[in-house]
């Protein structure tokens, strides 16, 4: 561990950074790459959420006072002033997540485009009306903001995910407190900065670092009336169950085990495209990381060749330099975690085809020999009981099932306790139709590697995946980040200039 001098991030509460003023330790930021330590994060305490929360609760009336064009028009500025940062930002999500600086990028433009699709909220916002539901009796419908909104996240998107809600619940007249995750802070400093620097009223976004204090603080204050999550399923189920214990609205976004299907008629050369991107992109450290391969009938011999070439030819190294395809896991910890799951695949009886355990050995001197290094690994043979076949690794590696049929294969894929995401591989348009009919997860990708949604559309978990009712971003994130109201009305005058009551003064 790299022992230099290294800087205490502050919080951002009511338009100003601040020092925490309770805070109960610092843990230290480390490059997965290097093991370099970037700076220090605080874990604030108690009054410091409380202070970021009074701070948001006090910003409610002047905010939602202003139109709903004027608050989008202040994304408009922000969308500029992130364009304007991107590389900052992508450099800022490598250095604390590993992730290469092509994903990171990736990355980055997926937050802004989350800014692009909340300016939409002149029309996403709008209600409904009904002349006439009785003689002279209209009803309409109006969307309001619902409070306080914050939000906790996960380390593998310090860019993106923060934005899958911060923008939506602005545009719709909240305010709002982050949390990011204590392993990955720098993003959001740089976010904030701009964020700052756009004049919105003090409070109406806060960012407080933290730990577990501040989860389960969140999940509890009466002072916040949503809470978004992501991470893993079982972290989800509590959150989901703690914030709605207290009466929040709740969105908690989960793990995954994302299948990929192979059909006999696929393009093999895309296809491996495909597979391997989505396998091994991030490190395979995305809840939409497609880490099961189901091989139907021919597929299989077709496949495995032209997979293990693609994969072998990838090289492993410090994500800030051009020429890696896959950067380092988020911790040594992580590495460990992830080795131990191979091992045990291994003694299950899958066959290790493809073993990156020994990558930081192969490359020598190319790899920093403390950092979190891991390569892609293949194991083949998988069963769907075994246990790296149905628990999430999140790490590079990628399990190869095979199946005698596209029955057989939607068996297998519904068998999961989770639904995130799947995709198939296929030029069969009835192929198609019945997957996308049958199987039992909330996105689906036809010849996609990573089905992850656009920002103008919900990024839509079934099962373990996802708790609650209202999925993140697009018209969901309006919908949860508003609450509707219904008005009845009837006017018993004409309305002929029959009194002052229709006169403007």
């Amino acid at each position: 561990m790299t022992t230099t001098a290294a800087r205490l991030l502050d919080n951002y509460i009511a338009g100003s950074w601040t020092a925490p003023t309770a805070a109960t330790g610092e843990l230290d930021v480390v490059n997965p790459a290097s093991a370099e330590v970037l700076a220090r994060v605080p874990l604030s305490g108690a009054a410091d959420l409380d202070a970021a929360v009074s701070a948001a609760r006090a910003a409610l009336p002047e905010w939602r006072a202003i139109s709903t064009i004027a608050r989008a028009r202040k994304l408009f500025e922000l969308r500029e002033r992130l364009l304007a940062r991107s590389e900052d930002l992508a450099r800022a999500v490598t250095a604390e997540m590993g992730k290469t600086i092509a994903d990171s990028r990736a990355e980055v433009g997926r937050m802004i485009e989350m800014v692009e699709a909340a300016c939409a909220v002149p029309t996403t916002m709008q209600g409904r009306i009904l002349e006439d539901v009785s003689r002279n009796i209209d009803a309409e419908t109006i969307r309001q903001p619902v409070g306080v909104c914050a939000a906790i996240a996960p380390f593998n998107f310090p860019a993106m995910v923060p934005f899958w809600f911060l923008p939506f619940a602005i545009a719709c007249g909240n305010a709002f407190v982050l949390k990011p995750s204590e392993q990955v802070p720098l993003t959001m400093q740089i976010a904030y900065e701009e964020l700052d620097a756009l004049g919105l009223p003090d409070g109406v976004v806060n960012l407080v670092n933290g730990g577990r204090e501040i989860v389960e603080g969140i999940l509890s204050h009466p002072g916040i009336d949503a809470v978004s999550f992501v991470g893993s399923a079982p972290v989800a189920r509590i959150v989901y169950e703690g914030a709605a214990k207290h009466g929040k609205r709740v969105q908690a976004l989960g793990g995954a085990k994302n299948h990929m299907v192979v059909m006999p008629d696929a393009v093999i050369e895309p296809t491996v495209e495909g597979l391997i991107g989505s396998a091994f992109g991030a490190a395979g450290q995305r809840c939409m990381a497609g880490s099961v391969v189901v091989t139907v009938g021919d597929a299989h011999e077709q496949l495995m060749g032209p997979l293990l070439k693609a994969a072998r030819g990838l090289t492993v190294g410090d994500g800030i330099v051009e020429s890696s395809d896959v950067g380092p896991v988020i911790s040594c910890a992580a590495r460990d975690r992830i080795t131990d799951w191979i091992a045990r695949g291994e003694a299950d009886g899958a066959q290790v085809v493809l073993d990156g355990r020994g990558v930081a050995d192969a490359q020598g001197s190319d790899l920093n020999p403390d950092g979190a290094y891991l390569g892609p690994t293949i194991l083949d043979g998988v069963r769907p009981g075994m246990e790296i076949a149905q628990e999430e690794v999140f790490g590079p590696v990628l399990c190869v099932i095979r199946a005698e049929s596209l029955d057989e294969a939607i068996e297998i894929v519904n068998s999961s306790r989770f639904g995130n995401g799947t995709s198939i591989f296929t030029e069969s348009g009835a192929s198609v139709r019945r997957y996308r009919h049958e199987i039992q997860a909330g996105m689906i990708g036809v010849n996609i590697g990573v089905a992850a949604p656009v920002a103008f559309f919900p990024f839509s978990g079934w099962k373990d995946s996802f708790f609650g009712d209202t999925h993140a971003h697009g018209s969901d994130g309006v919908d949860f980040y508003t609450r509707k109201k219904t008005v009845t009305s009837r006017y018993f005058s004409s309305g002929q200039g029959s009194g002052s009551y229709f006169v403007e003064r």
